[in-house]
């Protein structure tokens, strides 16, 4: 082999690392965000797709001749960053469905913010709930983690040897029916105490039919909503931590579903 057929052969692999590292940036927590310039996201995809070439270069690896299959090769690499990034965005899907329930039950459904990492409204306390997740989530050094499940992609899935199967759908249905069980668990305390609220509100009612319960209990809900939301905090920077190690184990299945057999 040539040094002009060697080096082809190692640009070619390097773009296809690239693409992979790309697409993992373009749709992962805080880097896929978008407030983050698309020319950050390719410089740093660019730099760590620099810094793992030694390791991980193939000199067997020999890049196809024409453009048609190196390009199908680039989308097929793409897809599966793609699908780890977005895979690891599930948590705070659900944490931001976790407080569109408590917004629509505390009385703050009518209320929405800017976020600017989707560049959408949001409900309130749910935006609260993301920038607190995402706090934890560096805090925590997680996404030391999700560099290291980037790293281990390359391992697990060799370039150019990724393999699509049907096991992917399977486990694409857990991670979305986890995110209603994480939506579930961080607003169940809220809901449970305005629920008995409402409860009291309606025997105060029937009780009390001269009481406008409508201009009693909107405040009211809120002060309790609020009230127990504060309580509930720090077992929900607890419950983070927890979910935050689940969704890893999901990635590192997932990631097993691409691998060769």
């Amino acid at each position: 082999m040539d040094l002009f057929t060697l080096l082809q052969n190692q640009v070619g692999f390097f773009l296809l690392m690239f693409a992979r590292i790309s697409g993992i940036f373009s749709s992962a927590p805080i880097f896929g965000s978008r407030n983050v310039p698309v020319i950050v996201k390719a410089g740093l995809s660019l730099i760590i797709s620099y810094i793992l070439l030694p390791l991980l270069i193939r000199p067997t690896f020999v890049a196809p001749d024409s453009l048609l299959p190196y390009v199908a090769l680039v989308i097929g690499e793409f897809m599966i960053g793609l699908i780890l990034g977005f895979a690891c965005s599930f948590i705070f899907y659900g944490i931001q469905m976790a407080g569109s329930l408590l917004d629509t039950q505390i009385g703050f459904g009518i209320v929405n913010v800017l976020d600017p990492q989707f560049g959408q409204q949001v409900p309130l306390v749910g935006n609260f709930k993301y920038i607190l997740a995402m706090l934890v989530f560096l805090v925590s050094n997680s996404h030391h983690l999700f560099l290291s499940a980037l790293f281990s992609s390359f391992k697990l899935i060799p370039v150019t040897e990724g393999v699509f199967r049907a096991d992917v759908a399977t486990i694409a249905v857990d991670m979305v029916t986890s995110i209603f069980v994480i939506a579930l668990k961080i607003s169940l305390p809220v809901l449970v105490s305005l629920l008995l609220t409402d409860v009291a509100l309606g025997i105060l009612a029937r009780t009390m039919p001269q009481m406008n319960i409508f201009v009693v209990g909107v405040p009211g809900k809120i002060i309790v909503g609020i009230f127990v939301l504060s309580l509930a905090l720090p077992f929900y920077i607890g419950f983070l931590e927890v979910i935050f190690n689940g969704s890893f184990h999901d990635i590192y299945r997932l990631l097993g579903s691409f691998a060769p057999v």
